[in-house]
């Protein structure tokens, strides 16, 4: 329930800046009208970023890796006398 709270605060003010850029002639309207467009090309961009960080930071984990190995040991051991190919090793 925060983060709607978080995000509509975030809407509302951007909304309020916006037509506030709108009504003063401080910027011109051609650049004004561009905003909302740069701001979705600007979240779309955090977004790739945020999961390009998370994809390098991505935590290994050793020991479920060797767990997952001696499962597919066990399911070959199963497997083979049944007569199923379960490939090499």
């Amino acid at each position: 329930m925060k983060h709607i709270i978080k995000i509509m605060t975030l809407l509302v003010s951007i909304s309020t800046s916006w037509l506030g850029l709108l009504q003063t002639s401080m910027v011109p309207s051609s650049h004004t009208l561009l905003v909302p467009i740069y701001f979705v090309i600007c979240l779309g961009c955090y977004g790739l970023l945020m999961v390009g960080v998370g994809l390098i930071q991505f935590p290994t984990c050793p020991q479920e890796a060797l767990l997952l190995q001696q499962d597919i040991i066990e399911a070959k051991k199963y497997l083979k006398p049944k007569g199923i190919d379960v490939g090499s090793n």
